[in-house]
């Protein structure tokens, strides 16, 4: 028998099925009989799969959130090319896990509908790393480190948008994944949005 806490088994079986059957065809009865709990002791930790999902994404797949809060207030001395391979990182790493999850939402509307709901009620949803990355690039203009006509929505969205595309362009080549390592792909986006929003003479 598993020995981790209750909730911690909780967390990893939701995480497991998720990523295998999609967030909507997972159930709290499925994710509770996986952990070896029962579904009123998975009610104990979460009120809801939905917030148990929120859960899943912030313990259990790259922190991406917490890296922009963290830049937006210091940079920490890096440059700012490099910071934004590192979200860009992450973030392709964390879209590449939560697709799987969260695509088959797309399927079931009343789900979805309920779904999106309970984001609004936790302030959590797939703006909010947009949000995030806009608000470490206003702070970069605010050190004279990006041109001050640059607009870090659109930034934001450039960035982000390429690692989510990353995360499922690629599934029907026959290789069945991209062409470039994440490494590269993180450096290459980095490098070639810098040429965008970079100090003009």
């Amino acid at each position: 028998m598993d020995q981790k806490p209750t909730r911690t088994r909780i967390i990893d079986a939701a995480r497991d099925l998720m990523r295998t059957a999609g967030l909507a065809r997972t159930t709290t009865k499925e994710i509770a009989k996986a952990a070896g709990c029962s579904e009123a002791a998975l009610y104990k930790y979460f009120p809801s799969k939905e917030e148990l999902f929120v859960t899943v994404l912030n313990e259990r797949l790259p922190r991406l959130g917490d890296l922009l809060g963290t830049l937006a207030v210091d940079p920490q001395g890096r440059g700012v090319e490099e910071n934004l391979a590192e979200i860009a990182r992450r973030a392709a790493l964390f879209y590449e896990q939560t697709f799987p999850m969260a695509a088959s939402l797309y399927a079931e509307p009343q789900l979805k509908a309920r779904h999106e709901e309970v984001m609004r009620e936790l302030g959590a949803g797939p703006h909010k790393p947009i949000e995030g990355l806009a608000g470490y690039l206003r702070a970069e203009q605010e050190h004279g480190r990006i041109d001050a006509g640059a607009d870090p929505r659109a930034a934001a969205a450039l960035l982000l948008g390429a690692c989510v595309q990353r995360a499922f362009a690629y599934e029907m080549t026959p290789e069945r994944k991209p062409p470039e390592t994440l490494d590269d792909f993180a450096r290459s986006i980095a490098r070639t949005l810098m040429r965008g929003i970079a100090v003009r003479d």
